[in-house]
């Protein structure tokens, strides 16, 4: 299995430190974690990631910018909210989305 990259933007700072150890737990995941949007704009400026995790706290405007963002950049990035429900969960919806990009 080729490695993912996941960019998780959220701006409740205890969840995102869980979330990244939920993700780096997994060998064949990297996770990048980031509380403001420009600063996660500029993560996917630099660096090539396979999916995008909307997190909590975001307002729905700045989820929009976000998926605005990776349109307009044409960056072919799924984007998925993701609000807790456990590991298996989230691996369910990161494969479903990677899947459907493919399709």
């Amino acid at each position: 299995m080729k490695n993912i990259s996941i960019l998780y933007i959220g701006k409740d700072k205890d969840i995102l430190e869980t979330m990244l150890r939920v993700i780096n737990k997994n060998p064949d995941w990297k996770g990048t974690g980031e509380s403001s949007i420009e600063k996660a704009k500029k993560q996917l400026v630099d660096n090539r990631f396979s999916i995008i995790l909307l997190g909590n706290g975001l307002s729905t405007d700045e989820e929009k910018e976000i998926e605005n963002y990776v349109l307009e950049q044409e960056l072919s990035i799924p984007v998925i909210q993701h609000y807790g429900g456990g590991s298996g969960l989230l691996q369910s919806e990161i494969f479903t989305a990677l899947n459907q990009k493919k399709s």
